[in-house]
């Protein structure tokens, strides 16, 4: 018995890296995945990663899926991709929002138009899809939806500051903290149904083709890193547990594992060091 056995599951951004994971790991737990991202053919992007391997994996193991090609900071591209979904396997019990689009730019020189991309895919599209899938779901009377955030979250807090050079982080932080404050917001809403939705980041930097290009990592081997499956363990854990136990959390992959018993030793944020405002309440 899979712990997802019988649901419709569907992930964002599943192309590679963390949502790739996820869907995975949703498969081998009994889930039905619908796997979305605007990435289909292996080099239609630039980084290695794409809908088609995804797919080929979860059905090479066993599992049902499919590949479901989506701009998710499209209101159309949201609806149909919802409707894919229901079409091909029934109604979503879960929505993982793991689609992330960041430019490290600072605010001085930032496009506005690309401003708008980002939040767009960041804060829009959960919302698009969360709306999309909710009337099932409360119909039903049960589901998950499940949000990824990042510990760019966590602001830099008050000055004095050093000297160095910014990141220039800021926009994908402050479309993170925002994902984080709908999490709560649309918990309280939806709490009544029995719907659960949570929020976590990653407690360490996971090493992803996208960290990589980044430079977040020294590579898919970082030995500092934390390997993606801790994050698909941790979106199961949000996925399955009860609304009760998990509502609202807003929280950090390897500090949920610990506290859930899923795993015995954590490390970084949520542990060593203290998260965003929102995952203290």
């Amino acid at each position: 018995m899979g712990k997802l056995d019988g649901k419709v599951a569907l992930v964002t951004g599943a192309s590679r890296g963390i949502g790739q994971a996820i869907a995975e790991m949703f498969a081998a737990e009994g889930a039905k995945v619908v796997c979305a991202a605007r990435t289909v053919k292996e080099g239609d992007h630039q980084l290695e990663g794409s809908l088609e391997r995804t797919v080929a994996n979860i059905q090479a193991a066993g599992g049902q899926a499919i590949a479901a090609a989506a701009d998710v900071s499209q209101e159309d591209d949201c609806n149909h991709l919802v409707q894919t979904a229901v079409d091909a396997f029934g109604p979503v019990d879960i929505l993982v929002n793991n689609a992330a689009l960041n430019y490290y730019i600072p605010i001085v020189d930032y496009p506005a138009s690309r401003w708008m991309r980002a939040f767009a895919v960041n804060v829009h599209g959960p919302f698009m899809l969360s709306r999309a899938v909710l009337p099932a779901m409360m119909e039903q009377r049960s589901g998950a939806i499940v949000n990824i955030s990042s510990g760019a979250a966590i602001g830099p807090g008050r000055g004095p500051y050093d000297n160095r050079p910014p990141r220039g982080g800021t926009m994908y932080g402050a479309s993170k903290a925002a994902l984080e404050r709908f999490t709560q917001g649309l918990a309280e809403e939806v709490y009544e149904y029995g719907i659960s939705v949570t929020c976590f980041s990653p407690s360490q930097v996971v090493p992803t083709p996208g960290t990589v290009f980044h430079k977040l990592v020294d590579g898919l081997d970082d030995p500092r890193g934390e390997p993606p499956e801790m994050m698909a363990r941790a979106a199961l854990l949000c996925a399955s547990e009860p609304c009760d136990k998990i509502t609202g959390r807003v929280g950090y992959s390897q500090q949920l594992l610990q506290e859930f018993g899923w795993i015995t030793d954590g490390r970084g944020r949520g542990i060593e060091v203290t998260g965003t405002g929102y995952s203290q309440i």
